[in-house]
């Protein structure tokens, strides 16, 4: 368990922060990159299913490849039908496609740049 504000970590069945008082999760959620350093993010995928995006998340995490997906809050993504946007590093670029290609995301003629 872990508080969202303070990052304390706590035992199980701990409800609340001793220091804040927030209610406690059970992961903190992973920090998106900083857009400041200077890197070129580039766009390899975009979609409106939150199923989508926690899977790619989940393999990305896995592959070590740097992203953030672009407008995945939910209700833009149910009320307004917008899509989210899965980027990368634009030297992890092809790696990405590759590995959405695998996953049956995209087709082959897709990954073509």
């Amino acid at each position: 368990m872990f508080c969202p504000r303070c990052k304390k970590g706590y035992q199980e069945g701990v409800e609340t922060c001793t220091s804040c008082g927030a209610d406690l999760i059970d992961q903190l959620p992973r920090e998106a990159p900083d857009h400041s350093s200077g890197d070129e993010f580039v766009e390899v995928f975009s979609t409106y299913h939150q199923d989508d995006i926690s899977f790619l998340k989940s393999i990305f995490d896995g592959e070590d490849i740097p992203y953030f997906f672009q407008g995945e809050s939910s209700i833009m993504l149910i009320a307004a039908g917008a899509y989210a946007r899965l980027m990368v590093k634009a030297e992890d670029e092809q790696r990405a496609k590759e590995i959405l290609q695998d996953l049956g995301f995209v087709a082959n003629s897709e990954i073509q740049s």
